[in-house]
């Protein structure tokens, strides 16, 4: 099976899951576009597209459409483009095509998990080396897949998972994550990533990681904390949140060993170019 994107909209079953879990039904829906549209033409300072109802969705769907939240969310999203423009500012995926297609450090399961979720694995272990993509690159390469994800409506309902792989882990990653980076995309994920992060799950990590874990610890807020897992080598405690039917030979689970990675499914993101252009453009104005 190719990696695809689903630009399909939302199934009947799916529509249902939104409604339930995200207030998403036909008055509320109607009630929050109008509301964050106000909000957003009354600010001078950030711009987004704001006629366009399916840019709007990607705001409020996390946020349950709640308006003044999505709004919320925005601002942080434009603050954060500013804060780190010299890594954002016209990021496109041609700029990280030889990190995301020679070094495999990012991968996205062709398919998803039981609950429909998107699955990111990150190879932050021995398969990573620092020297060859940088913590800098990495944000970029989360940041370009996120905007990728974005144009998904069944994964902005389901919402995304990550798995952190630190198997070979070594002193050579363990510097170059750094208190800096750690701020860098705690903040990201927790602050400016319009997806719904459902879980975290770290795997086979070493003793080595506890370092890691102390720097990242004391900026990690209690909503994230409570979704991060850790599984060791134990992978029945990974099968506790996602079924072994539902996960590649690599975590004992019963599908196929992971043979691709970002060189199948970085033509994928290649294709959302016009749309994360548009993203592009969204932010606090010059």
């Amino acid at each position: 099976m190719a990696f695809t994107l689903n630009l399909e909209p939302l199934s009947a079953e799916l529509q249902q899951r939104a409604a339930e879990e995200l207030r998403e039904t036909p008055e509320i829906v109607a009630e929050a576009l109008v509301e964050l549209r106000q909000l957003l033409q009354n600010d001078t300072s950030i711009y987004f597209k704001s006629d366009d109802d399916k840019i709007l969705f990607i705001y409020l769907r996390p946020c349950k459409f709640y308006a003044k939240s999505a709004y919320a969310l925005m601002q942080r999203i434009a603050a954060f483009r500013e804060k780190h423009k010299n890594i954002l500012a016209n990021l496109l995926p041609e700029d990280e095509k030889i990190a995301f297609t020679q070094h495999n450090v990012v991968n996205v399961l062709k398919d998803r998990d039981h609950k429909g979720r998107r699955v990111l694995i990150v190879n932050c272990g021995g398969t990573w080396d620092p020297a060859k993509v940088t913590t800098d690159q990495l944000l970029r390469i989360f940041y370009l897949i996120h905007e990728a994800a974005l144009v998904e409506e069944e994964t902005q309902v389901n919402g995304v998972i990550v798995i952190m792989d630190y198997n070979g882990l070594g002193m050579k990653q363990v510097k170059a994550l750094t208190p800096a980076f750690s701020m860098k995309l705690l903040s990201f994920i927790q602050d400016a990533m319009p997806l719904r992060l459902k879980e975290v799950h770290m795997v086979k990590q070493p003793f080595v990681f506890n370092m890691v874990w102390q720097i990242f610890k004391p900026f990690i807020r209690e909503k994230l904390k409570n979704r991060i897992h850790f599984h060791g080598s134990k992978m029945a405690s990974l099968h506790k949140f996602v079924p072994p039917t539902h996960l590649p030979k690599d975590y004992d689970g019963l599908l196929p060993e992971i043979n691709y990675g970002g060189k199948e499914w970085y033509p994928v993101i290649e294709q959302q170019v016009e749309h994360i252009k548009l993203l592009n453009t969204f932010g606090q104005k010059q």
